[in-house]
C-alpha cells in the first residue's frame, strides 16, 4: 500500500475533526480549514491509489513478458 494512501486517510480524519469542531465552537475559520484539509486528503488519497495500481499493472506485465520468453 502507498503511503500516499495512508497520509490522505489520515488528513481526511483530522479535517473531519476540524470541520466538526469548528461547527460545534461557531468558528468558520476553523471549518473551512478542515473541508479543505479533508479534500486535500482525498486527493492524496487518490494518488496513492493511482500508484499502487501502476505499480501492480507493472508488475503484471513484467510477468507476462517473463512468461513469454
Amino acid at each position: 500500500m502507498d503511503k500516499n494512501r495512508v497520509e490522505g486517510k489520515i488528513k481526511q480524519v483530522r479535517g473531519a475533526v476540524k470541520d466538526a469542531a469548528g461547527g460545534a465552537l461557531g468558528k468558520p475559520g476553523m471549518k473551512a480549514s478542515g473541508k479543505i484539509e479533508k479534500a486535500v486528503g482525498r486527493a492524496q488519497e487518490a494518488v496513492g491509489e493511482a500508484r499502487d495500481k501502476a505499480r501492480t499493472e507493472s508488475a503484471r506485465a513484467d510477468k507476462q513478458r517473463r512468461n513469454k520468453m
